[in-house]
């Protein structure tokens, strides 16, 4: 009996432990969104939410589905003071193409799947332009296509650590 409750104690925090990484991590990648950088570097500033968002979709989709990240998004709207669900939009389309894609992306090697992730961020670039170009807004300028790229350098180190941390949890002996 106390063996069966050891286990059952030990999932449980596996569990706890992982909803903890998954919660920190959005977190975390919130509080990068907002931090400031100079106005000549702030078009290297990758879209570190969807990055995120990116590596749950493929790795628990049982975590990341099209109403969380519509609620992310709206949490992104609000904190950073964009127009209300244009973030929203942006992280259900991505979303929906990883879930979509999400057998093929997972199975990728590293190099590919930052490739996959540059495709992800610049169609996620064409539809910021498509909302924006509904609002009014002029064309941007060119360093607009920057962030997609510096991204996709981003994602083998986003996508290493992430994984690191969730096979520590799965490591521990229970």
């Amino acid at each position: 009996f106390r063996n069966l409750h050891a286990r059952r104690s030990a999932m449980s925090n596996r569990r706890r432990a992982h909803a903890l990484i998954f919660a920190g991590s959005i977190i975390f990648a919130f509080l990068l969104q907002l931090t400031p950088l100079p106005l000549a570097l702030a078009a290297f500033k990758p879209y570190w939410l969807a990055l995120v968002m990116i590596y749950w979709a493929i790795e628990a989709p049982h975590r990341v589905g099209l109403g969380f990240a519509f609620l992310i998004g709206l949490g992104g709207d609000l904190l950073i003071g964009q127009v209300l669900g244009e973030q929203a939009l942006r992280l259900v389309v991505l979303v929906f193409i990883v879930l979509r894609f999400r057998s093929r992306l997972r199975f990728f090697p590293i190099g590919q799947q930052s490739l996959a992730v540059l495709a992800l961020l610049l169609n996620d670039r064409m539809v910021v332009m498509m909302i924006r170009g509904f609002a009014g807004d002029p064309m941007p300028p060119l360093d607009f296509w920057v962030a997609p790229v510096v991204g996709m350098l981003a994602w083998p180190f986003v996508f290493l650590l992430l994984d690191d941390l969730r096979a520590r949890i799965r490591a521990k002996p229970t």
